[in-house]
């Protein structure tokens, strides 16, 4: 059944000669990894880096932690993530196995029937088992063999795909792990951006309360003739423009909520949280490191090494296509036409062993295409690679040089909120007095009510640097 062939249409010397002629020259490019030697906004240059922090001593909010540590277990996008590095990990297992020998079993049974004006079955007509016996007709056949095949990895092509998988899986963690990261500092800055949704709703309810008993004094001293109807309707209309204003934040409150609900993996339900405290948070000391810290601590810098590592064994799998490929089989096993005779020893014992020596000639358009196609992605991979680097460092400068204007920037808004609050109480008691126009009132009403939502904004936009620059340092996946 077997035969023993070794195929071969030049010697093997001239062959692997011309083979090597004819493969395209490979463009190479090494990746770029140098960094500045620290950041452009740093004061000094230190290596204690908050990315070494866990996220469970970074965040001290019991309730944001809370919320954190149900999202890793329920965040439906993470748990596909999870999903797809148990894809990558078998596909390591199947191109392992891949470079080892196969062996089966097998087993068959048949029956055939020729004309016996043929020459097969002319030659059947008698049989030399029995001498004047006929050949059965039909003829069957039994057949029980095991058998082998191997691909002898030659060029490494396939320990290199096997590699390359596994680079790849490797890579899949990587993603996961940027996920994390990317998933914690999500509830962060939802839940921050919640707390300062319940602090300006706090603050409209009381600009309404204060509102309505300026009109009440505006009422009273139109009865008094002291002020027009005109007076009355703008204090009225004041006091409904705040109130639409706590109807969109309640709705902003409501949205905020059922993104973290959903962050989270569970259906709406109230956010538990503390927001009496929210203004009064201060920002964390953040130790940026050196910028070459960045390689280590940021999973999508590691995920992009991981996928270039992985493209340049690609590309020597694409390579390795212009080789000869050696292909080995065996089999051994029993076959007769009469099963009472199949176990019938050596008469009914097969064996065979072939040898394959193939090598590509014709078709080598479609070889340089995937060859020059590998290529390609590894240069994408390259650039890639920097890319992100240099993603990396920009968000980190960009973060660090945000954290230090904004709390400058707190510090004015802070004066600001002190200076209109006073100025509330002062023109209200001039207008009483008849020394203020009823206009400078609502001025003033105003711009105190912008004021501290602009002070609350910032105090918000404070808390998520800090959570964006723990982020950029890559920092909440370990």
């Amino acid at each position: 059944m077997f035969k023993r062939v070794v195929s071969t249409c030049v010697g093997v010397t001239g062959l692997l000669f011309l083979v090597s002629a004819c493969t395209p020259t490979l463009i190479n490019r090494q990746a770029n990894t140098a960094t500045p030697a620290r950041y452009s906004n740093a004061q000094a240059q230190d290596t204690t880096n908050s990315a070494t922090i866990q996220w469970q001593a970074y965040f001290t909010d019991p309730y944001l932690n809370a919320l954190i540590d149900t999202a890793l277990h329920n965040n439906q996008e993470l748990n596909i993530t999870l999903q797809e590095i148990q894809i990558s990990q078998n596909e390591v297992r199947i191109r392992k196995g891949e470079y080892l020998p196969f062996v089966g079993l097998r087993g068959a049974a048949g029956v055939e029937k020729v004309g016996r004006y043929t020459r097969p079955g002319a030659l059947e007509a008698t049989t030399d088992i029995q001498p004047g016996t006929e050949m059965p007709d039909p003829l069957p056949d039994y057949m029980l063999e095991a058998y082998a095949t191997w691909e002898v990895d030659i060029w490494h092509k396939l320990r290199n795909a096997r590699k390359s998988a596994a680079q790849r899986y490797l890579s899949s963690v990587e993603g996961k792990n940027f996920m994390v990261t990317n998933l914690i500092a999500e509830i962060a800055n939802s839940y921050y951006e919640l707390l300062a949704l319940d602090n300006q709703l706090a603050i409209v309810k009381q600009n309404i309360e204060i509102q309505s008993n300026a009109l009440e004094i505006v009422r009273m001293q139109k009865q008094a003739t002291r002020v027009t109807e005109l007076a009355v309707r703008r204090f009225e209309a004041q006091v409904l423009h705040t109130r639409s204003l706590q109807y969109d934040i309640q709705q902003q409150i409501v949205e905020t909520e059922n993104r973290i609900n959903f962050l989270v993996g569970r259906y709406p339900q109230p956010i538990a949280r503390n927001s009496e405290a929210f203004i009064d948070l201060l920002p964390d000391t953040i130790h940026a490191g050196i910028p070459s810290q960045l390689l280590a601590n940021r999973p999508d810098i590691r995920q992009a090494e991981l996928e270039l590592a992985a493209s340049k064994l690609d590309v020597q799998v694409a390579r390795a296509n212009f080789y000869p490929s050696l292909d080995i089989s065996a089999a051994v096993g029993v076959q007769a036409f009469d099963p009472t005779v199949l176990i019938t020893a050596p008469e009914s014992i097969l064996y065979g062993l072939a040898g394959d020596l193939i090598a590509p000639l014709i078709n080598r358009n479609a070889i340089k295409a995937t060859y020059n196609s590998a290529n390609a992605r590894q240069m994408q991979a390259v650039y890639d690679y920097e890319r992100t680097i240099l993603n990396a460092y920009i968000e980190v400068a960009n973060q660090l040089a945000n954290i230090d204007n904004l709390q400058k920037s707190y510090e004015a808004k802070s004066q600001e909120v002190q200076a209109l609050t006073q100025s509330i109480t002062i023109s209200n008691n001039l207008f009483r007095s008849a020394r203020a126009d009823y206009m400078e009132v609502l001025l003033t009403q105003r711009d105190a009510l912008e004021s501290k939502f602009e002070l609350i904004e910032t105090k918000r936009q404070q808390m998520n640097a800090l959570v964006n620059v723990y982020q950029a340092l890559g920092g909440g996946w370990r």
